[in-house]
């Protein structure tokens, strides 16, 4: 049985998810959704440690929150004035968004939902070593993960060197 406690803080971080996510995406300065996203990927992370998976905490914080969001900053820096309020977007079809947005918010609901009902206690899984995980992301067997690292990785290479020589353009 869960603690009071532990269920107040995962409703805290819960709210500070939806909170930060929905500032990320409707705030007008840019930096400032940035700084929003490392809030948001910061509390993912807080929601791994509570369900005890400390390494995918450490990976929340070392790539997302520290690599991808030092990236993003570096590119807006690169790409455009970070100070400027950009004008408010308009729509003619702003209606048709909220539609999609609770239609497919709906769709997730009677996932999860339809899903719940299926469950059945399942044999505890021991947690795996830092040796198994390290095999299993650069290995280069089946079912492990070298190549679509280093496919990621010259993707990354190539998103700086093309924010570069846009920047240099200017």
């Amino acid at each position: 049985m869960e603690s009071v406690g532990s269920i107040i803080l995962y409703f805290i971080v819960a709210l500070a998810m939806i909170v930060f996510s929905v500032l990320a995406v409707t705030t007008r300065k840019i930096l400032r959704a940035a700084t929003y996203l490392l809030f948001t990927l910061f509390a993912a992370a807080v929601v791994y440690f509570m369900l005890d998976y400390e390494f995918l905490g450490a990976v929340q914080i070392a790539v997302y929150a520290g690599g991808i969001v030092v990236l993003f900053v570096f590119s807006i820096l690169l790409t455009s004035k970070p100070g400027d309020n950009r004008e408010r977007l308009t729509s003619k079809s702003r209606a048709l968004g909220l539609f999609a947005a609770v239609a497919m918010a709906l769709m997730g609901g009677w996932a999860l939902v339809s899903r719940c009902a299926n469950f059945v206690a399942k044999p505890a899984m021991q947690a795996p070593d830092m040796e198994q995980i390290g095999t299993a992301l650069m290995g280069t067997g089946h079912g492990q993960y070298l190549l679509p690292f280093e496919a990621v990785s010259i993707l990354l290479l190539a998103c700086i060197i093309g924010g570069i020589v846009v920047a240099r353009k200017r």
